[in-house]
């Protein structure tokens, strides 16, 4: 197909990069599947981006919202679902990397905000302003509620649930699955049920309309 990728040079660089360190494709289908090894890639509560009409083919990132990597494939990830809507499911798992130190505030401050309805709009918040925050040492906990604020939302119902030990257990519970998947970094993809290497953003698309086509 004919996709339109709206992407530097540096960012497809940078992205081919993280590629190149760890890609995988996953089973897509129910609401719940799991690899050979028992695995779980995609569970009930998994947050979905978009939803295909059919289930066939659905695409997994295992991410880290303070990952340059990440960041960068982003916007590759943003054309693909304009490109695909309504042929793909798309899915965001959370997997915050032990060298990152804001990874694990930034995923709890979006888990919060998804306990509101509003997953979508902090994960688009994160990756627009991670250069202001990514790879400092300091908690930036205050500026993600200043997010939540600009978002509208509930902030005493954020507070408690970034509070709340059960939204960090949720989020570690995305990384758990991802470290029992093999996932070593970030962004790493899983698209119906096949683990696969790819150089280029151009055979990454070619996987995607290969499982459409099959």
């Amino acid at each position: 197909m004919s996709t339109n990728l709206k992407i530097s040079a540096a960012l497809v660089a940078t992205f081919v990069v993280g590629i190149a360190v760890l890609l995988g494709v996953n089973s897509g289908g129910g609401a719940e599947s799991s690899t050979a090894s028992g695995a779980t890639v995609v569970r009930e509560d998994s947050h979905r981006l978009s939803t295909a009409t059919d289930g066939r083919v659905t695409l997994v990132e295992f991410l880290d919202f303070e990952c340059e990597s990440c960041r960068a494939a982003y916007p590759f990830i943003e054309q693909l679902r304009e490109d695909y809507d309504g042929r793909v499911t798309f899915v965001a798992r959370y997997f915050p990397m032990p060298g990152h130190a804001n990874a694990e505030n930034a995923a709890v401050a979006v888990e919060a905000a998804a306990q509101q309805g509003r997953f979508e709009d902090m994960y688009h918040r994160m990756y627009e302003t991670q250069p202001e925050w990514g790879e400092g040492q300091d908690s930036q906990a205050a500026l993600f509620r200043t997010f939540a604020a600009d978002l509208g939302l509930d902030l005493a119902a954020y507070d408690a649930a970034v509070a709340d030990p059960a939204t960090l257990e949720r989020v570690l519970r995305d990384r758990e699955d991802g470290l029992a998947l093999g996932v070593e970094g970030t962004p790493t993809f899983f698209l119906n049920g096949e683990k696969l290497d790819v150089s280029s953003t151009d055979e990454f698309i070619e996987r995607i309309d290969a499982a459409l086509a099959g």
